[in-house]
């Protein structure tokens, strides 16, 4: 499968393009999961959402009981308003980890709980070389930030009257660009590349003629920057693959080009048994492949097990340069996590 993989790569990076483009901080679901569900009914799953927003989607198998579980996640990072300030600044709060220095003049929308829509620009709050002494050293972090509103506002009232109010979520432009040389540059690669991995995976079965031995459920969650992302599962699955980011930098192995395997993060090692069967998979099929700790990492499959859910996890992903800030990842890894994720399926020769 692997050898035919560029067979899809155009649908692969339609697909996570008109994901990236809809806005989906934390919480925030309903516009990427309409994507989401047009997406899974055109490859064969039937969709539902659950009560807090997340997608579950169900590929047929032959058999019903204990399915096939994969999980991703659609929500990205964000800021939220916090305050608005007498020159009618935004002041913000972030929504997950984004490192707040690279969103030194980033374009941003200001959603309105009414559904209205205002751009601006995230700035220091001495933007200006020519006014201020400080303007390069000044911190980049939330207290020393506001965004500016790309509207006629000259007070808090100004603002007000425009529907913004405290809590209004703020989406940070991704800037997403597909190169001619295969790499996918944007911001929230993590983790919507997963999600569109996970969309391709059931396109190639559909396309195929390919049915599962067992159902494969797969949930694209919408909390799992803030940490709660899979807290909620269907209780009858087999086991469970995180389809998440791979880490790239000091001390790792993996590069934008391969899969990664995930042996621990920061809440502690993956289930043994499953990750050294994903291992010995991508070795058997030859796949670009590396194992690695991520030391400053969680994932969904954490949550579920935070939640008390008995079920054995384990986490791939492609390799991700510069995660949570601008984001970098190369059709390679992306191929190679397409095909572990199909081998966990049951696709022989993925």
């Amino acid at each position: 499968m692997l050898s035919q993989m560029n067979r899809y790569k155009d649908y692969y990076f339609e697909t996570v393009k008109a994901l990236l483009a809809a806005p989906s901080p934390s919480g925030y679901y309903r516009e990427v999961m309409e994507i989401v569900k047009d997406l899974a009914e055109e490859n064969g799953c039937t969709f539902s959402l659950t009560k807090k927003g997340c997608a579950i989607l169900t590929y047929p198998g032959k058999r019903h009981d204990a399915p096939i579980g994969a999980c991703a996640h659609c929500d990205t990072l964000g800021a939220m308003v916090r305050s608005v300030d007498s020159d009618g600044g935004i002041h913000f709060t972030a929504v997950g980890g984004p490192i707040l220095a690279t969103l030194d003049g980033e374009y941003c929308t200001v959603i309105t709980r009414d559904g209205r829509k205002y751009g601006g620009t995230f700035l220091s709050g001495s933007p200006a070389a020519h006014v201020y002494k400080d303007a390069a050293s000044r911190p980049r972090d939330a207290e020393n930030m506001y965004v500016r509103l790309d509207e006629v506002v000259k007070n808090a009232d100004d603002v007000k009257a425009l529907g913004i109010e405290n809590g209004d979520y703020i989406c940070i432009d991704p800037k997403t660009v597909v190169t001619d040389s295969g790499f996918l540059k944007s911001r929230f690669i993590d983790d919507k590349a997963s999600v569109a991995c996970l969309l391709t995976a059931a396109h190639i079965m559909k396309t195929s003629g390919f049915v599962p031995e067992r159902d494969i459920v797969m949930l694209v969650t919408m909390y799992e920057e803030v940490g709660h992302g899979a807290s909620y599962i269907p209780s009858d699955l087999s086991s469970m693959l995180g389809v998440d980011m791979g880490c790239v930098g000091s001390d790792l192995a993996c590069t934008e080009y391969d899969v990664s395997i995930c042996a621990k993060d920061s809440h502690g090692p993956y289930d043994y048994a499953l990750t050294s069967r994903l291992i010995e998979l991508a070795k058997a099929n030859h796949l670009s492949m590396a194992v690695d700790v991520y030391p400053y990492y969680g994932s969904d499959v954490g949550a579920m097990w935070t939640a008390g859910y008995d079920i054995p996890g384990a986490l791939i992903g492609s390799g991700v340069h510069a995660s949570h800030g601008m984001e970098r990842t190369h059709w390679e890894g992306i191929a190679n996590t397409i095909a572990l994720t199909l081998l966990y399926f049951g696709v022989e020769g993925a």
